[in-house]
């Protein structure tokens, strides 16, 4: 993988950790099952009840639920800010219409300006963990145009608070993705859920002890549940990476900033779909409407 880092794909790096590291317990186990050498001292510590399994393996699942439950509230947070960022965007084009023409060619020229800059190079960024300093000047341009006392007086003491709430809201919002694309993975949360893990496979294994084939299937079988299951958790770690970047959400901000935007695409910065992406967070081309 080009430009790798490990603060940047450190959430792929332990899904293959939490697979690798699975197989290496069940290949260790079965040979210890097996070994001729340990068939006397394995036969003093049989007679585990095997109902004691499910207490273990309840606090591995619920481990493990609350993990994922972290990962996905974070893909459901970041896809309801940058839908709040994009309703925000079609709102200050709203607003910008009560502006005389100058300084609405401006305030369309600085939302234009940030809309291109957040989808078609900040976009892929994220999935790297990085912003793009130009975007976030022009969002400062934004909110000192909308700020002006020049741009009160024109709107009104109503629509231009209005008008300062809905910059402001796109300044949280952005403050919102980037702060999750900068997500990572809580070490010590994860080696909790493997040590449970492991000590599930000892007690599956334990529980069997008087029949090595039969534990090592159940071993199996409970590795092949688990440590796909985490490791699917574990890639999803920045939302704005692939295989479930939040490119609807992407979407979304275009489709609404051109839809509001007619004007905007006038001022000479066109909208278009985020055509260069990162290989890692790449989403799929957005259509172009027929004109």
């Amino acid at each position: 993988m080009a430009n790798w880092a490990w603060s940047t794909y450190d959430h792929w790096g332990y899904a293959a950790l939490a697979l690798v590291g699975t197989g290496l317990a069940c290949f260790v186990l079965a040979r210890l099952l097996v070994a001729p050498r340990l068939r006397g001292h394995l036969a003093t510590i049989e007679g585990v009840a095997p109902p004691f399994v499910g207490v273990i393996g309840m606090l591995f699942a619920l481990t493990l639920a609350f993990l994922a439950n972290d990962t996905w509230a974070a893909h459901d947070r970041a896809i309801a800010a940058v839908t709040r960022e994009a309703d925000a965007l079609a709102a200050i084009s709203a607003f910008a219409a009560g502006l005389p023409p100058q300084q609405r060619a401006a305030l369309e020229r600085t939302t234009a300006d940030y809309v291109s800059g957040a989808v078609e190079v900040e976009w892929p960024m994220l999935a790297h963990r990085t912003t793009d300093p130009a975007t976030a000047a022009a969002l400062e341009r934004l909110l000192v145009l909308a700020a002006a006392p020049s741009t009160g007086t024109a709107l009104g003491a109503a629509v231009h608070a209005r008008l300062l709430g809905e910059v402001l809201a796109v300044r949280d919002a952005r403050g919102i993705r980037v702060s999750l694309s900068r997500t990572h993975v809580n070490p010590l949360k994860w080696l909790g859920m493997a040590f449970l893990g492991l000590v599930t496979l000892l007690c599956v294994a334990i529980v069997h002890l008087d029949r090595p084939r039969a534990a090592i299937v159940a071993m199996l079988l409970f590795a092949a549940a688990a440590a796909p299951t985490a490791a699917i958790v574990l890639v999803q770690g920045n939302p704005f990476q692939a295989p479930t970047g939040v490119c609807s959400a992407q979407n979304r901000m275009a489709e609404r900033a051109r839809s509001d935007g007619s004007k905007i695409a006038h001022s000479g910065t066109a909208l278009r779909a985020s055509s260069k992406r990162s290989r890692i967070g790449s989403c799929r081309p957005i259509p172009r409407r027929p004109e």
